[in-house]
């Protein structure tokens, strides 16, 4: 979910291009995509949502919040509002008026990442199978799918459909479980510290494209781009297959 500020994102090493013999046998068996951040724009609306509901709280959101609110469900930021301000309002409370601001910011703004939808064109083309995996609450979810569409997807997940979200690996799992497929033959797309660490626990490949300047921690099945624009099926099948540490 969206960033404190409009800083750029640091810039971040593109992996090497794949050779030609390899990258005709390098196919990941799936890819399963984050939503917010990664597929679309939102990241910002999600902050200006806490954002605004803070100020109401007569508490001024700053970096320090970043990894309460960054990637997490909403309750989670609900939490760490509740906590924060003081405020007589229930976490439940404080909940659902996130989400009905963040749900109609959404419904007002949806815009695709660069390179996204062009990146699933081409997994469709190569008949790659994908999943949506997101911990925005299914109202969000398919306000989204609305827009950039949903034939693009197999399975889609929202925070509801799994015990645990992000960061806990249940939504990756549940992924990978309803395609049929073993986890680690999969590469997840991610854009935060929150959704990577998700991916990892599930045993997946991840692919980090940040929309902020937090950190994504080193690993060794974790690659960063600067841009889904710079990601092809031949990239991700070869992450899929690079040996693990």
């Amino acid at each position: 979910m969206p960033a404190p500020a409009e800083s750029a994102v640091p810039a971040v090493p593109v992996v090497a291009a794949v050779p030609a013999v390899a990258a005709a046998a390098a196919v990941p068996a799936a890819v399963l995509f984050d939503m917010d951040g990664t597929l679309v724009d939102t990241e910002h609306l999600w902050w200006q949502a806490a954002a605004e509901l803070a100020d109401e709280l007569h508490h001024s959101l700053t970096d320090q919040d970043a990894p309460e609110v960054l990637g997490q469900a909403i309750e989670h930021t609900a939490a760490h509002l509740h906590r924060v301000s003081g405020t007589s309002l229930t976490e439940a409370e404080l909940a659902d008026r996130l989400g009905d601001s963040f749900a109609g910011k959404v419904a007002a703004e949806t815009v695709p990442r660069p390179g996204a939808l062009a990146l699933l064109a081409s997994l469709r083309d190569a008949r790659v199978p994908t999943a949506l995996v997101s911990a925005s609450p299914r109202r969000v979810v398919d306000m989204v799918l609305g827009t950039i569409g949903r034939d693009w997807f197999a399975v889609t997940l929202a925070a509801e459909d799994t015990p645990r979200t992000k960061p806990a690996p249940d939504p990756y799992l549940a992924a990978a479980e309803r395609l049929g497929l073993d986890p680690a033959l999969c590469v997840a797309v991610e854009d935060t510290p929150t959704g990577v660490a998700s991916a990892t626990a599930a045993g997946c490949a991840v692919l980090a494209v940040p929309s902020s300047a937090a950190r994504i921690p080193d690993g060794s099945r974790i690659t960063l781009l600067d841009s889904l624009e710079h990601a092809d099926v031949a990239l991700l099948g070869k992450l899929t297959t690079a040996p693990r540490v």
